[in-house]
């Protein structure tokens, strides 16, 4: 079973929204489950270095992220989204995570046996 995860929420957002879907996702993939992390809209900041906890918040979204990136699951980013979207606009993103298109999250969406959306 394939699952494609899309994030679309700004990480820090006085929620636990895009933690718990971090959460889910390391645990289907410690279950043996085929995870593919897509992020859109605010999200893309989670794959952005200079993206830090805020204060009084304990978990670290990115290094959340990165720590599935080394497990080899694949995380792609909205190319368009990276320019116009997040609050920390023009500021670099990590290894591992690829910049993508439209078209590259429609074949996701197709090669999927479920898809979630945080």
């Amino acid at each position: 079973m394939k699952t494609l995860i899309v994030f679309n929420r700004q990480p820090y957002d006085s929620t636990d929204v895009t933690w718990n879907g971090l959460r889910l996702a390391g645990n289907l993939h410690n279950k043996d489950e085929d995870i593919r992390i897509f992020l859109m809209n605010d999200s893309v900041d989670m794959a952005r270095d200079v993206c830090k906890p805020p204060e009084g918040y304990d978990q670290d979204l990115a290094q959340m992220l990165k720590d599935l990136i080394t497990k080899d699951v694949p995380v792609k980013v909205c190319g368009t989204c990276m320019a116009r979207c997040g609050v920390y606009k023009n500021e670099p993103y990590f290894s591992g995570a690829e910049k993508a298109t439209m078209s590259e999250l429609a074949e996701w969406v197709i090669e999927c046996d479920k898809i979630l959306t945080f």
